[in-house]
């Protein structure tokens, strides 16, 4: 069983690193060549505006891309570098971007956990947290900033991780999206950096919103993105109900779960699927649908907690 094959997923994607596009007026981006299994062909940075403007997520500490970030903009004045979150293929180029052209940092605050560390838990995202990251104006959800011929609203996206930020752009019908959603496969949630709660939550919100067309930190562009968000939400339901079938059949730790709910998983992914178990589960756990003994952590067996009609 996949619970992935309703997913309008777009991986048809030839953006070449280091080359410029301009996908809609007043939106550049350029490509990290940064690919990986997490990164699908490497992180996206956008460049917002002409003349005055704003950079969205300058990317990895990566020499390479940070050079022809800094050219793509010669000639102009970057006023804002606007970050979506705090892993270290999005944030770590702040410093030399910031040095270069001394822009204001807007975020929604440093790199946290969703929840409290578990004793003995020693988990760390899979593509790790730049825990040095500070921005000089923490933003508010419905913040707006502003530049020459933009204005992008924060919009407070947690889940991914508990800092992640949306930056909308209503006026265009466009939201910078980050790692929120993205049109070449599922977001990873992964504990205890991440959180299910927080990130359904966030796909909820954003059905209520009227930007249809996202720009990801990875992969393609989405077009007709709330619907799109629409099947994302679909998908992490019929997600749980696969783990709740397995359940049903008896107690089962997460490789358990995973072997049963991810039919055909890439072997690189095997690992943060099992957290993005994990953190289905945790939810289960609050809501009092599964139980376990302690603290549910990576480690744990779970079982149904009684009969579900």
């Amino acid at each position: 069983m996949s619970v992935n094959d309703d997913i309008p997923f777009n991986r048809n994607f030839p953006l070449v690193p280091g080359v410029v596009d301009e996908p809609v007026p007043g939106v550049r981006r350029l490509l990290c060549n940064n690919p990986g299994p997490f990164t699908f062909t490497g992180t996206l940075s956008y460049i917002v505006g002409r003349g005055k403007v704003a950079i969205i997520d300058p990317g990895p500490a990566d020499d390479a891309h940070l050079d022809a970030l800094l050219h793509a903009v010669r000639g102009e004045t970057v006023t804002h570098i606007l970050v979506t979150h705090t892993h270290l293929d999005h944030s770590p180029g702040v410093p030399r971007i910031k040095e270069a052209t001394g822009a204001t940092v807007y975020a929604e605050g440093p790199h946290r956990a969703s929840r409290p560390v578990h004793a003995g838990e020693t988990r760390k995202t899979e593509s790790g947290a730049d825990r040095d990251f500070r921005p000089d104006v923490q933003l508010k959800d419905g913040d707006v900033v502003t530049g020459d011929g933009w204005a992008l609203e924060a919009v407070t996206t947690p889940g991914h991780t508990a800092n992640h930020m949306a930056f909308a752009w209503p006026e265009r019908g466009v939201t910078f999206i980050g790692d929120h959603v993205m049109g070449w496969s599922t977001s990873i949630v992964s504990p205890p950096d991440g959180s299910m709660v927080d990130y359904m939550a966030s796909l909820e919100k954003l059905t209520r919103r009227g930007e249809q067309l996202y720009f990801s930190g990875h992969g393609p562009e989405i077009p007709d993105a709330v619907r799109f968000v629409h099947f994302l939400i679909r998908h992490r339901k019929a997600r749980e109900a696969s783990i709740l079938h397995r359940l049903r059949k008896g107690a089962a730790d997460i490789p358990s779960i995973v072997r049963a709910s991810y039919i055909g998983i890439d072997p690189r992914l095997i690992r943060a699927a099992g957290y993005s178990v994990l953190a289905h589960l945790e939810d289960l756990v609050a809501r009092e649908i599964v139980v376990t003994d302690g603290d549910p952590t990576i480690d744990s067996v779970y079982r149904l907690r009684g009969p579900l009609g």
